[in-house]
């Protein structure tokens, strides 16, 4: 198994396929936290933030949501246990050695280097088990898919983890080439040891990863057969891989108030397998929305190129890996599109085995038609995904801004923002998203000021009857509430 390819024209390919997965994950990446999801990406950011702040406490990660909104329980510490902060420590990490750039810049080019690396692994990994041209093409819609391109460079853990658990697989798969042995004798020593850690970092950063566990058991029964079972090593592997993530999931249990609920992922409101469930996940999401309508060709077409490749065995694997987390974890993936950020090598695997149908028959219409269904997909799929990038309500950023001037820095503020975080975070102080409780409660809580945004002219007539105003604009206000 080797790294780079040995035709010069493919390494060409591959490096301008990582250089421009890089490059157009640059775009806009001085956004505020404003765009797309920006709820969510607001609360990662937070704790990175936070570090800065306070201090690289990592065991006691924090952000701005004091409520009960996320987990039914007051959180007047604002506990965030989520994923480990992996991500926050490279985020907050690098944004305090370097000290250029903001931190949310950071956050954004920690995402866009795990993408860009991802790629390079898809390429590594379908080149292991199949052509360099397959892997080339399936390198290339991974760089490039508009959907990938977006969630390639937002403030979120899925896309390192994506990267952790693909390098965990690539190790896995080196490893196996030694029948499992550890060479204490050689460099190859550090196989075992990076399969082991890069699988620990992506279960530590999502537990989805689990899923891709699926590849990993096809390589060693393609290795050994059920004689795997006999290995030590591979217990060793298991235990060690899991460890980090059963300890933290313990150790976060002991603070219900700062893990938010998360069992109606599963199937909350009853959406598996209704209707429903297939319309979105198949049509509005995987056909529309990643694939623009015309690209849903290639992984169908990928399909019959199967039958030829002999490791069919390992593509399936991914499917396989890709089905069971979308059909567990129902009612998340339909109501999150991110979400899908976890299937995205599989799509690009198997579109890529679908192009090389196309590109095999070495006819120039054919692959003028190969050429065409990916500009279609790619300009239908960016149609989709392009206002994802926009900032659809400055007025949060902006009262954000005007509040971290004016208030003092031990404030708890409400935020009233449907629940989102969002304007939270701009404020820059710990609070509420939301009137969990009355006005007259919340103040009993410690609450000093409120902040709306867009506000009606009843709200600013009924506050400005009771509070005091420090600070307005035809955007915000900013009450003074005791």
């Amino acid at each position: 198994m080797k790294l780079f390819p040995n035709n010069s024209m493919h390494s060409i390919l591959l490096i301008v396929i990582l250089s421009s997965a890089f490059i157009v994950r640059l775009y806009r990446i001085d956004n505020p936290i404003a765009d797309w999801h920006s709820w969510r990406q607001a609360d990662t950011s937070a704790v990175s933030r936070n570090f800065i702040q306070n201090g690289f406490d990592i065991l006691y990660p924090k952000y701005y949501d004091i409520s009960n909104i996320q987990s039914g329980k007051d959180n007047p510490q604002g506990y965030r246990f989520v994923e480990f902060p992996l991500y926050n420590i490279l985020q907050g990490g690098l944004f305090k050695m370097f000290g250029f750039l903001t931190l949310e810049t950071w956050g954004r080019l920690v995402s866009i280097i795990a993408s860009t690396i991802s790629t390079f692994l898809i390429y590594s990994l379908i080149t292991t088990y199949s052509k360099k041209e397959i892997g080339l093409f399936g390198a290339f819609f991974y760089a490039l898919m508009p959907y990938n391109i977006y969630y390639g460079r937002t403030i979120l853990p899925d896309t390192t983890m994506v990267a952790s658990i693909l390098a965990g697989i690539y190790f896995f798969a080196r490893w196996s080439e030694a029948s499992f042995k550890v060479q204490i004798s050689s460099l190859k020593i550090f196989i075992p040891f990076f399969a082991i850690l890069f699988t620990a970092f992506a279960f530590l950063l999502k537990p989805y990863a689990l899923f891709y566990t699926i590849p990993m058991v096809y390589i060693v029964y393609k290795k050994m057969g059920f004689k795997f079972f006999m290995r030590w090593e591979l217990y060793v592997f298991a235990v060690l891989s899991l460890l980090p993530f059963l300890s933290w999931r313990h150790w976060i249990s002991q603070f219900p108030e700062g893990v938010p609920a998360n069992l109606w992922l599963l199937n909350g409101n009853g959406i598996r397998f209704r209707p429903a469930f297939f319309r979105w996940i198949l049509y509005e999401r995987l056909t529309k929305l990643i694939l623009g309508f015309a690209g849903i060709v290639l992984p169908l077409l990928g399909l019959i190129q199967l039958k030829k490749e002999k490791d069919i065995g390992f593509f399936l694997s991914f499917a396989v890996a890709s089905i069971l987390y979308v059909v567990i974890f129902a009612t998340g993936n339909v109501q999150h599109d991110y979400y899908q950020i976890m299937i995205m090598p599989t799509v690009a695997i198997f579109c890529g085995l679908g192009a090389y149908v196309l590109w095999s028959y070495k006819n120039i219409l054919v692959r003028i038609c190969l050429f065409a269904i990916t500009l279609v997909m790619l300009y239908f799929s960016w149609i989709q995904v392009r206002d994802y990038f926009n900032v659809n309500n400055i007025a949060i950023v902006d009262a954000g801004v005007k509040a971290d001037q004016v208030l003092p820095k031990n404030a708890l503020v409400i935020a009233p923002y449907g629940g989102d975080t969002t304007l939270l975070y701009h404020i820059n102080r710990k609070g509420w998203p939301a009137f969990q409780d009355s006005l007259e409660n919340l103040v009993k809580k410690g609450a000093s000021y409120i902040i709306l945004v867009n506000p009606s002219q009843s709200d600013i007539t009924d506050y400005s009857q009771k509070f005091e105003s420090i600070a307005s604009s035809s955007s915000y206000i900013i009450f003074k509430l005791q």
